[in-house]
């Protein structure tokens, strides 16, 4: 047996300019594995540091590599790739997470868990050591959010830096986010592909580095909140979207025929131009999450399943059929306005007759555009076959892709 067989655990920081701190997170590291009785390694993965950051880690006793893409993201991928043991517990490289008690961790790696993740509001949180932007709006805000798009509800904190996984298991998902918004994409994405995510609690304390940490509130915030809202289009686009265009069909039906009265309130031309505006805004919301649903197919994120309704909605075959209808009847509409105008001379007419038959038969013309184009755009997404990730196919489980993918 190899030495690099012989390893189980790797521990994975990401460095980028750490010599304040990475000499102890180093020795808590490698301190730790022996009182857990584990054989193991520290990696560092650096990226680029100009402060001496690789001698000193290699003097602690860690293995140093470099990582040739930037960012926290970039670090972690290439040490995940060059990691030597069965498990990988990543943190950051600030002396910030617990280092110090890895046991935890292990024993639910051992224990056959795909990724086990750092809950820092069970284990406590030091004072100073979260801001408070973070810890009483960030974190719950976008651990919520997690927790209802993909379904992770024992997830209470999604965004803890500290976490374990099986190496090779990570490896199959194909990962990529070079950014902050890695640590979303392990997550969201092991859930795509029904891993078995849990749970412990670990500390979390004050940063040990004089300078500022690398992560930016609202930059980094809003990438973390981008990424799980387009990894869930059915919940954010298509749902939201489908009930807008119903609710403004139900109005254009109303109002084509003429005013309506509720008690007091009298609804006219002006609503009828807002009911057709959520028509035409909702069946775009709701093509545009067919459209994402088929890109993260394409793409081996999501299950193949999970996608092949819209594939055969969205070609070019349905698009110009639906499109072409669509645009007929717009344009039998809008013959008949304009022979009713004729009629008249040409001279002025009453807004509230004529746009009743102008405002459907123009948003009529428009869905045509938008359904047409969709179904173009749809085709060209499918041009190129998917090859679904062997750990996608392997772990989508029936019955769960609903939940699983945010749908």
């Amino acid at each position: 047996m190899t030495k690099e067989q012989e390893i189980e655990v790797t521990v994975l920081l990401p460095c980028l300019n750490e010599a304040e701190t990475l000499e102890i997170c180093v020795r808590k590291a490698l301190r730790s594995l022996e009182e857990c009785g584990v054989v193991g390694e520290v990696l560092v993965s650096d990226n680029g540091s100009t402060d001496g950051s690789q001698a000193i880690a290699e003097r602690a006793g860690a293995r140093v590599v470099h990582a040739p893409v930037r960012g926290y993201g970039g670090a972690l991928l290439n040490g995940i790739e060059q990691a030597r043991g069965r498990y990988v517990i990543m943190a950051d490289a600030d002396d910030s997470y617990a280092l110090s008690d890895l046991g935890p961790f292990v024993e639910s790696l051992r224990a056959g868990h795909d990724v086990v993740m750092g809950n820092r509001f069970r284990g406590g949180i030091a004072p100073g050591a979260m801001p408070s932007m973070h810890r009483y709006l960030g974190n719950p805000v976008l651990s919520w959010l997690g927790r209802t798009l993909f379904g992770l509800r024992g997830v209470g904190d999604f965004h803890c830096g500290m976490r374990g996984f099986n190496a090779e298991r990570i490896r199959a998902l194909g990962l990529c986010m070079p950014g902050m918004e890695f640590a979303s994409e392990l997550v969201v994405r092991a859930a795509l592909a029904g891993y078995d995510v849990v749970e412990v609690p670990t500390t979390l304390s004050p940063d040990g580095r004089s300078r500022p940490p690398h992560l930016r509130t609202w930059r980094d915030g809003w990438r973390h909140l981008r990424f799980l809202l387009v990894f869930a289009p059915r919940k954010t686009l298509v749902r939201p979207g489908a009930a807008l265009a119903l609710t403004g069909l139900v109005g254009v039906g109303t109002l084509t025929p003429g005013p309506l009265s509720l008690g007091a309130v009298r609804l006219d031309v002006s609503t009828l131009v807002y009911a057709c505006l959520m028509v035409l805004v909702g069946l775009q919301l709701v093509l545009f999450g067919g459209l994402a649903e088929i890109y993260g197919r394409q793409e081996r994120l999501v299950p193949q399943r999970a996608s092949e309704r819209w594939i055969r909605l969205l070609r070019l075959e349905t698009g110009a059929a639906v499109g072409l209808f669509l645009l007929l009847a717009g344009t039998v509409g809008t013959v008949g306005a304009v022979s009713y105008w004729g009629l008249d001379g040409f001279g002025d007419l009453n807004p509230h007759e004529t746009l009743r038959v102008v405002l459907p038969s123009a948003t009529a013309i428009a869905l045509g555009v938008v359904v047409f184009f969709s179904g173009l755009v749809g085709s060209l997404l499918t041009l190129r076959p998917a090859q679904p990730s062997p750990a996608i196919v392997r772990q989508a489980r029936p019955g769960r892709d609903r939940a699983l993918t945010g749908n």
